[in-house]
């Protein structure tokens, strides 16, 4: 019988993401059968105080989303189990062995990663590093490539490699996937997915929020680290990559290895023109007053918490083609998206005046609030004009779009596709230790000009799209940030 342990099996993560996650796979019917799920963590608490808490913040989010059933919580309920441990600690995870049994074990480390190493180790002693089990490891992993490398150290002695999954639960989410499917099942764009017709790409990652009580975690890492390192990185990746060869795992993830390797290196000559740093300071947020992040922490600090970042990828594919990178905290939307601008009609045969000005095409795809991939064409405008006028319009090509009788399906969240890949041992959509190690290394390039060019954060207040600077990033080469849903 295979068991899921979730270390930290009591924290925010568990309780807001990964169990509802497994809640809603139980709900399908598509957990493997005779799954163990174990929540291990330092509480001291008996399992039906444990389930108790599960079910709380499960039946909150299932009903919200239209899709409590009593009959998913009795099979959910009966897979439940709880112990308290110390999970440094060999002697302590020995229990949790009994428990486990001799079934493959699958260890999700909902921890602090500073505690991996210790983690890691202490479950190869306790014998839950067998060759049939699975580790599952959360970002961030280190706060820079050395880090990296002394905590990744540690896991590869307890697991090989292709018992490692490294989470980033941006490739979970269902419009990511179906950028793959959009670039590689149709011939219609792949065709144009390169230098001759595209302009430039952007990566926008907003939020509303501010730091708040995590700046001890946010001091340390910042928004280069904490969010460009691993989701932006792998957006880019799966829009920069060439084809690969089949859906097999280590073919799609050496073509992300391969754009990693092929972005240009931030110098600190370089750093003022190609990145912007920010820190939020008090503003106006949804019709809220807010702070600064220095009045939320305390004291100033030069923590940035908006970075913007244009990217080169130095291959035939891409030569000339910038990717400008953005994400902050308390900017005036939560929004994630991906904006793939092509480039202008060669020459337009139609008037500026009064025919409407020929827009160049767009491809959006956003990924948050609403999960949707959209093209913008130009087409004539109806009615019964001499002369011809034009206006652009978007196409959604999301599923159910074309038929509108058709029930949109629920929206899933990232981590039960991730869950249920690493419970069938499908690595496609997790990170490699290669991979990240690229990405640590360009981003620690990044970090390092900043320093050496004593490059410190501009202020922007909160509720704006950041610093002026971010917008002179584009504005300089002729283009701008998409502003809207065109």
């Amino acid at each position: 019988m295979a068991a899921l342990v979730l270390f930290g099996g009591g924290g925010d993560l568990a309780m807001r993401m990964l169990l509802p996650s497994l809640y809603f796979l139980e709900h399908d019917g598509l957990l493997p059968d005779g799954l163990k799920i174990i929540g291990a963590a330092r509480s001291e608490e008996t399992r039906d105080e444990y389930v108790a808490k599960v079910r709380q913040s499960v039946e909150a989010k299932a009903k919200a989303d239209a899709a409590w059933s009593d009959d998913a919580w009795t099979r959910m309920e009966a897979r439940l189990d709880y112990l308290a441990v110390d999970a440094t600690s060999a002697e302590s995870l020995k229990p949790l062995k009994d428990k486990v049994g001799d079934g493959a074990c699958t260890s999700f480390l909902a921890v602090s990663p500073s505690l991996y190493a210790r983690i890691v180790t202490a479950m190869r002693a306790a014998g839950l590093a067998e060759p049939e089990d699975r580790v599952v490891l959360e970002k961030p992993i280190g706060r820079d490539l050395e880090t990296f490398r002394q905590i990744d150290d540690a896991v590869a002695d307890a697991f090989s490699e292709n018992q490692v999954f490294r989470i980033d639960h941006y490739l979970g989410k269902e419009t990511v996937q179906n950028l793959i499917a959009l670039r590689f099942g149709n011939t219609i764009f792949e065709p144009l997915w390169n230098n001759l017709s595209i302009d430039h790409v952007q990566i926008t990652v907003g939020e509303t929020v501010g730091v708040g009580d995590r700046w001890p975690y946010y001091d340390e890492y910042g928004a280069l680290r904490d969010m460009l390192q691993n989701h932006m990185l792998q957006l880019l990746c799966l829009v920069a990559m060439e084809p690969p060869s089949d859906l097999d795992p280590d073919s799609v993830r050496n073509e992300k290895v391969k754009v990693l390797r092929s972005l240009r290196p931030i110098t600190p000559e370089e750093a003022e023109r190609v990145t912007v740093r920010g820190q939020y300071v008090a503003g106006v947020v949804e019709a809220e007053p807010v702070k600064g992040y220095d009045e939320e922490r305390g004291a100033d600090s030069d923590t940035e918490t908006f970075v913007a970042v244009r990217a080169d990828i130095d291959n035939w594919r891409w030569a000339g083609v910038p990717f400008f990178m953005r994400t902050g905290k308390r900017l005036p939307e939560k929004r994630t998206e991906i904006v793939i601008q092509f480039k202008p009609v060669p020459h337009s045969i139609f008037d500026h005046g009064d025919r409407g000005a020929v827009e160049a095409n767009r491809l959006v795809i956003e990924l948050q609030p609403e999960e949707d991939i959209s093209l913008s064409v130009m087409n004539k405008k109806p009615g019964l004009d001499q002369r011809m006028q034009l206006q652009p319009i978007r196409m959604s090509l999301s599923w159910g779009q074309n038929d509108r009788t058709a029930a949109p399906p629920r929206r899933r969240i990232a981590y039960e596709r991730l869950l249920l890949d690493a419970l069938h041992g499908d690595s496609t959509l997790f990170v490699r230790r290669d991979e990240a190690e690229q990405a640590w290394k360009w981003v620690d390039e990044v970090s390092e000009a900043w320093e050496g060019a004593g490059f410190k954060p501009h202020d922007y207040v909160a509720g704006s799209w950041g610093p002026e600077a971010a917008d002179l990033l584009l504005s300089r080469t002729g283009r701008a940030w998409n502003s809207g849903n065109a």
